[in-house]
């Protein structure tokens, strides 16, 4: 073999080495995973999440896609169960063999899943948990863009108390997620120098609120905070008004806004619920305008939500990600673009990420029920 054959041949390899395109990602695709409950209680948390999400998705698709490369997410039933999350995590990795997983709901869900990905080297972008365990110590490749847990309960409490309510009881729900928001409440608390007056729990994928109502209603409180899904919390709010508990109901917003709206009906009027993103019944900001007519277009069936709305700033800011990212696609191009330092803007919502800190958002809002089934600020 000639020199310059030998050079061409050599040439040939490294091009071959260097333009080997990343797991999930070809010349005109790259692939996303998502596992989230599309059955069972907490169906309508996963099915509005991957809603918002497809509805951008699909914009963006329409639109060339991102460097020339259409989306696509695959999305698996767990049933907000932990076990099945981790199967269908291995299914995503090995056999689907996504970029990045995109868009779990839940706390034992994701946390089941936590060592999976990390030891694989997948990216796990935006979860729907604001649970600590995602968030302390920091993993490189989990990335938050809704506020914690302590932030909502934080702004909760800080809400009961300037109201003068301090007995103040927490019903949560029996596992990671009910903890996490427990010990928010708790931190809440601490810092204004109250205790919680009383718990109760219920497990997860249950409406069994019959003991919880009864170790609640000896305390009297003035009101209850409620780290549960929407089931749960209809079963238990109606419970506690029956036996004429007359508290002041807050709950966090993986709660799930519009299926506890409709599980309530009239008996949702006053229920406050703290929101993680913009009301997608504010047509005043230009990106709830922009969800609202993609959803329209690409989601016509799904409903307005707060969950969805969060499904398609997670997959707006994604996309930026991934802009940012270049058209020579991998893992850990997507990490440096996202912790650049710039914000990730979803419209007027937005979410800085560092090196040190992949969880800079702290928008909260307290929404009230109204016995319609509407949301007021």
């Amino acid at each position: 073999m000639s020199i310059r054959q030998l050079v061409a041949a050599l040439s040939v390899g490294w091009l071959a080495a260097t333009s080997q395109a990343e797991v999930g990602v070809t010349d005109d695709k790259i692939v996303l995973g998502q596992s989230a409950a599309l059955s069972g209680p907490a169906k309508f948390l996963g099915e509005e999440m991957r809603d918002g999400a497809l509805a951008y998705f699909a914009q963006i698709n329409e639109q060339g896609g991102v460097n020339g490369r259409k989306i696509e997410l695959i999305s698996l039933d767990d049933g907000y169960e932990p076990e099945r999350a981790a199967d269908n995590t291995k299914k995503l990795i090995e056999k689907h063999k996504v970029f990045a997983l995109f868009g779990y709901v839940g706390t034992p869900t994701s946390n089941a899943v936590m060592p999976m990905f990390t030891a694989a080297k997948v990216p796990f972008y935006a979860p729907f948990t604001g649970a600590d365990s995602l968030r302390t110590p920091h993993n490189r490749y989990v990335f938050n863009v809704r506020a914690s847990y302590a932030d909502e309960t934080e702004k909760i409490i800080r809400h009961a108390t300037n109201l003068g309510l301090k007995r103040i009881a927490v019903f949560y729900q029996n596992d990671a997620y009910g903890k996490a928001g427990l010990a928010g409440v708790e931190q809440a608390m601490q810092k204004r120098g109250l205790v919680i007056a009383a718990t109760g729990t219920v497990e997860r994928n249950s409406t069994e609120v019959a003991s919880a109502i009864q170790s609640l209603s000896g305390s009297k409180p003035d009101a209850i905070v409620m780290i549960t899904a929407y089931k749960s919390s209809a079963a238990f709010i109606k419970s506690a008004q029956q036996a004429g508990i007359t508290s002041q109901y807050y709950n966090v917003s993986f709660v799930g806004s519009r299926p506890l709206a409709e599980e309530l009906g009239e008996q949702a009027a006053g229920v406050v619920v703290s929101q993680v993103v913009p009301s997608p019944f504010d047509q005043s900001q230009a990106v709830v305008r922009e969800y609202r007519k993609a959803m329209s277009k690409y989601q016509p069936k799904a409903p307005i939500s707060f969950t969805s709305m969060e499904g398609f700033i997670a997959a707006k800011s994604m996309v930026e990600g991934l802009k940012r990212a270049g058209e020579a696609l991998t893992r850990e191009r997507l990490i440096a673009a996202l912790e650049q330092g710039d914000p990730v803007h979803a419209g007027e919502f937005k979410v800085a990420f560092s090196p040190n800190s992949h969880s800079q958002s702290k928008f909260v809002d307290l929404t009230v029920m109204q016995k319609d089934g509407s949301f007021r600020n």
